[in-house]
């Protein structure tokens, strides 16, 4: 409870100030330290105690929409672009350009070069746009064993069951759906209906569980990741159109193939360029209290109180566009 306490108008300014008990030394405020109230810690040796210590150590449980993709297309691009203009050099006419596939041995992909340009403009942009994909499970294969007794399951392998799933937003061109629809035609030859060969159409695929606390550094930081490898988009769904969803955004659902997963934090993965390739903990940090938390606590209210009113009645969010404001709170 404040002694006294005086407040003042100025301008658009409404300034107050006042001195309280607990400013004065020989005050009970100021004997706190010796309360032995205040030397008894909460008790962790019991079922709420441990979980909020387990809480505090997690800093912060996995959220599903905070989360990163990266999508590499074939890796096998450059040679199959080289191979081409080789073929088309050595050739000159059309039926000596066939004769020198037949002599390569195999018709080189006349898509590859389309397939490299697509990629480096529409691949930033096909991360950005994931909506939704699913991590990829991981199961144990095993067998029943009869010696005596009850049966025993052993291990006799592994599986990686499934595909990976992944939506992604469409703008109003579908770019998104034509990059997989070049990627399958990696694949598969659109008008000779023919196979292409697995390594020229295989790439792979990075999935991120991003921070979600703020304050941290880690809000946007990978906490987690894996690596698909001999990665394909075996499915593309259908878009369905109706006039009752003019207020939604066509989404593009393909469902990738691949071979098997890699934890980017233990297993060693080369070309790991996103983040660091071992998983740390990181230091918690303290709150910063700014410049008014070196001052007591009355002129810190005051110091705030002031602080605030300038910063919703000075133009200086006007002044810079928004983009600076000095760090005092």
């Amino acid at each position: 409870m404040a002694i006294f306490k005086l407040g003042k108008r100025i301008g658009p300014f409404d300034i107050s100030g006042g001195v309280s008990r607990g400013d004065f030394e020989d005050s009970a405020y100021h004997k706190t330290d010796k309360d032995p109230r205040l030397r008894q810690y909460a008790n962790a040796d019991n079922t709420i105690g441990r979980f909020r210590a387990s809480m505090a150590q997690a800093q912060g449980y996995a959220r599903p929409a905070r989360f990163a993709v990266r999508i590499f297309p074939p890796t096998n691009l450059e040679s199959l672009i080289k191979q081409q203009q080789n073929i088309t050099a050595a050739g000159g006419s059309s039926e000596a350009a066939d004769k020198a596939i037949d002599r390569a041995g195999k018709a080189s992909n006349p898509d590859a070069k389309y397939m490299s340009d697509l990629s480096q403009t529409l691949g930033r942009q096909m991360n950005i746009h994931c909506e939704s994909v699913n991590l990829p499970a991981h199961d144990l294969t095993s067998e029943g064993i009869t010696h005596f007794g009850p049966e025993r399951k052993m291990v006799t392998g592994h599986n990686f069951t499934g595909t990976i799933a992944a939506s992604f937003y469409a703008d109003k061109f579908l770019r998104e759906r034509h990059f997989i629809e070049m990627w399958q035609k990696m694949a598969v030859n659109m008008t000779t209906h023919k196979a292409g060969y697995y390594d020229d159409y295989i790439g792979k695929m990075q999935i991120f569980q991003l921070g979600s606390m703020d304050g941290d550094g880690q809000r946007d930081s990978p906490t987690y990741g894996i690596e698909a490898i001999e990665v394909y988009p075996e499915t593309l769904s259908a878009v369905e159109y109706n006039y009752g969803s003019s207020n939604q955004i066509v989404k593009v659902t393909v469902g990738f193939q691949f071979k098997q997963w890699y934890n980017l934090a233990t297993d060693s993965i080369k070309d790991m360029n996103f983040a660091s390739g071992n998983q740390v903990l990181h230091d918690v940090k303290g709150r910063d209290n700014g410049l008014f938390g070196q001052l007591p606590p009355e002129l810190q209210r005051v110091g705030r109180g002031i602080f605030n009113t300038a910063k919703n009645q000075l133009p200086i969010g006007r002044i810079f566009k928004g983009k600076l404001f000095p760090p005092f709170t």
